[in-house]
């Protein structure tokens, strides 16, 4: 079973809240990730943003997917087909949803806030425990690093008439510690780092190995996040690359992703305990 996290969390300003601090994360990478778990047969459960993309209907946004219907009246009654040259593109996404249902293998929750992410997540943890080196944690959701404490948020609306506000930031808990240590101390772990500046991205990934003591984090800069990762562990890093030719086909990056986690999540799951 893996818990895929995914999408970016917000931070409200207000109490009810009309403004808040974002970050630029559809969800791309996690919904991607879902369908490819479900493929080696996970079970998920798919943690995500609302409103971010999901598994399977990511392949249809916009108006792509009623531009592939057809309404056909007769009389009293009316009818919706799928125009041929659609189904192909339509039929193979509509059976692995319909199988991922009907075999009760994917489970959605949603979050908006980065508060909201906290609380969901240890509750996620609660119940995946109890099964120990066979979960993975998928943690690709963009969290945010910064957001305002409850006890220094105005109840209603920043006026603008009262001129430009002072808002006063606060670090984010670090959730990675007590999930690692106390929450699913057996699970295999996987974070994600994500950076703008190459020179850091190791170094960074290698020093949250090192504090937290997870087994992956897969680090990527945002330029290139859509087809070159690295996969980094306490003693190595590799690439993964995904080439043009590889992309003209179709192929997305979060599939190797996956199959790699995927063998690495076996690989620990076969290990003697007293050598994890």
């Amino acid at each position: 079973i893996v818990l895929v996290t995914s999408g970016g969390t917000t931070v409200p300003l207000e109490h009810n809240t009309v403004r808040f601090v974002d970050n630029f994360s559809a969800g791309n990478r996690g919904s991607a990730s879902a369908e490819y778990f479900l493929e080696h047969g996970y079970a998920v459960i798919f943690m995500h943003r609302t409103k971010s993309l999901e598994p399977f209907s990511r392949h249809f946004t916009g108006q792509q997917l009623l531009d592939m219907l057809e309404l056909h009246e007769e009389g009293m009654s009316t009818t919706i087909t799928v125009k041929p040259d659609s189904v192909d593109v339509l039929a193979p996404v509509l059976d692995k949803y319909k199988n991922a249902q009907e075999t009760h293998r994917m489970l959605y929750i949603t979050f908006t806030s980065v508060v909201d992410y906290m609380w969901l997540l240890r509750a996620a943890c609660e119940s995946l425990a109890p099964f120990e080196r066979n979960a993975v944690l998928f943690l690709a959701a963009a969290v945010s690093d910064f957001y305002v404490p409850q006890d220094e948020m105005p109840t209603h609306k920043i006026q603008s008439g009262h001129g430009a506000p002072t808002i006063s930031l606060q670090l984010v808990p670090k959730m990675l510690a007590p999930l690692v240590s106390i929450w699913v101390p057996h699970a295999y772990v996987v974070s994600f780092k994500l950076e703008t500046d190459e020179a850091l991205l190791i170094a960074k990934s290698r020093e949250s190995l090192n504090k937290y003591k997870h087994k992956l984090v897969i680090a990527n800069i945002l330029q290139t996040r859509k087809n070159r990762v690295v996969f980094v562990t306490p003693t190595s890093n590799y690439e993964i690359v995904l080439t043009k030719d590889q992309a003209h086909t179709g192929l997305e990056i979060e599939e190797p992703i996956v199959a790699d986690v995927v063998r690495r999540h076996q690989d620990y799951v076969r290990e003697p305990e007293q050598q994890q």
